[in-house]
């Protein structure tokens, strides 16, 4: 039998306790007076060490490096601010146990590492689990939040939450490695931002996290510019710009519309028609279509990806305010889908992921996408959000200098997970280049943050596919 629900969150809650905050002036001092002995120690022995022939062979030098690469190990995380859980107290005394129990057996290599060890394993980061039962709230703010196209990807499922005392305002986020990486901006009541990031902020300090931006917007920049709120200084990297669309205003008129016209002309040669529907309200006949679409294309059947601009659970209704547009041939059969996310009180429309079935008619991708315009224009859309333009810079340089061509190189090693600059070329054809949006980082921890934006965004993790899988893919 499995245990009840409660008894696991209890038991989970007991380890995750905090036994010892060290985030004080006087941890710090104890810290690195530990430091200071355990290396003044080391040195003295080093200096003594000509009055003895063997005198590494007593072990006093392995084990004076042993003690001075546990003390250190818990003083950086003394330093660093991160709490001692029980968990962690008890990994701790584990490795030491074991490290003495290696040296009885004569293994002293692996008992002086283990014991070593027991410094990182008992300031290990601590991390904040995801809180899928906050959706409905993140809903209300994604709702009310206008003028932000990344606001719906605020409630992916594996994203934790900072909410202000009175919940009008919100921060998405992720832990990892000691980092807290803020996806996007802040939803919600935007007069209540400030209070939010520094409170966010002094809660990261509290739990020993350096905090990282993903996808800050331009005009969002200010509220991380001031170090002596955020504690360090955050330096904005630009990374892409929005590609919005002015619904009440859009039309193919003019020359420079003519391919994303005749791409979308094509389909009406083929005789494809498209329709909308809320992802909630599918039934089982659409959603049978529409997983066999989903199931047959060439990757991310099976996995998903990302963390800072998009959703998970495609299909699956979990969450609101999700529209689809459907393409089908003359025949009746289903070629593509787009998902789309709405926020703003339907002022604002993001496309999610666009889906299509190997094979399909030229030009279905530009046809969703004219026609969701069309549509949202119906029901008082103000803008739609196609997907990120990653880099627009280094596509269009034709002069690429040293640099910029071993960026161009580095971008195109990753087009088994997602080709960018194919998705730029279909983003070129709408002309609506918008705001930059940045990563905010210090310059100091580049390699450590690389590993985790990287393991955030690229990481797969299985797709939950729609109940009826098993009878279509059969």
């Amino acid at each position: 039998m499995t245990e009840p629900p409660v008894q696991v969150a209890s038991r989970l809650r007991a380890r995750e306790r905090v036994v010892v905050h060290v985030d004080s002036p006087a941890a710090r001092w104890i810290g690195a007076l530990g430091l200071l002995i355990a290396a003044s120690w080391l040195v003295t022995l080093l200096a003594r060490s000509h009055h003895h022939a063997n005198w590494h062979a007593d072990g006093r030098l392995a084990w004076s490096l042993t003690i001075l690469a546990a003390v250190t190990l818990i003083a950086r995380g003394i330093f660093l601010g991160r709490p001692v859980t029980a968990a962690h107290a008890g990994a701790a005394a584990l490795a030491v146990l074991a490290g003495f129990g290696a040296h009885i057996l004569a293994f002293d290599v692996v008992g002086n590492v283990l014991i070593a060890s027991s410094g990182l394993a008992l300031m290990w980061p601590t991390t904040m689990r995801p809180q899928p039962a906050e959706l409905l709230r993140v809903w209300a703010l994604v709702n009310a939040t206008g003028r932000d196209p990344v606001a719906p990807f605020a409630m992916l499922a594996h994203k934790s939450y900072h909410f202000t005392p009175d919940g009008a305002a919100a921060i998405a986020y992720r832990t990892r490695l000691g980092y807290a990486v803020v996806s996007g901006d802040p939803i919600g009541d935007e007069t209540r931002f400030t209070e939010l990031v520094s409170d966010f902020v002094a809660m990261c300090h509290a739990h020993g996290w350096r905090v990282v931006v993903l996808g800050c917007s331009e005009h969002r920049l200010g509220l991380w510019s001031n170090p002596e709120v955020i504690g360090q200084t955050l330096r904005p990297v630009p990374i892409g710009r929005d590609v919005v669309i002015d619904v009440p205003t859009f039309d193919l008129v003019g020359r420079r519309f003519r391919n994303l016209r005749q791409a979308v002309q094509r389909t009406h040669n083929f005789g494809i028609t498209t329709e909308i529907v809320a992802e909630q309200e599918l039934d089982d006949r659409q959603l049978a279509e529409l997983t066999d679409v989903l199931l047959a294309s060439p990757k991310g059947s099976r996995t998903e990806r990302g963390f800072s601009m998009i959703l998970d659970g495609a299909l699956t209704g979990r969450y609101p305010g999700i529209l689809l547009i459907i393409a089908r041939d003359k025949n009746g059969c289903v070629q593509g889908f787009h998902r789309y996310a709405l926020a703003g009180g339907g002022s604002d429309v993001t496309l999610d992921v666009p889906w299509r079935r190997q094979g399909a008619p030229n030009g279905i991708d530009e046809r969703l996408s004219v026609d969701m315009i069309t549509a949202m224009r119906q029901a008082g859309a103000q803008r739609l959000s196609l997907a990120f333009a990653a880099f627009p810079e280094i596509f269009n340089d034709k002069e690429r200098g040293a640099l910029s061509s071993f960026f161009y190189t580095v971008i195109h090693l990753g087009d088994p997970l997602i080709a960018l600059e194919s998705l730029y070329r279909y983003l070129r054809k709408f002309h609506a280049l918008g705001d930059r949006r940045y990563v905010l980082l210090s310059f100091g921890q580049v390699l450590p943050l690389l590993v985790v934006l990287l393991s955030l965004e690229f990481m797969p993790r299985r797709r939950q596919l729609p109940s009826v899988t098993a009878s279509v893919s059969e």
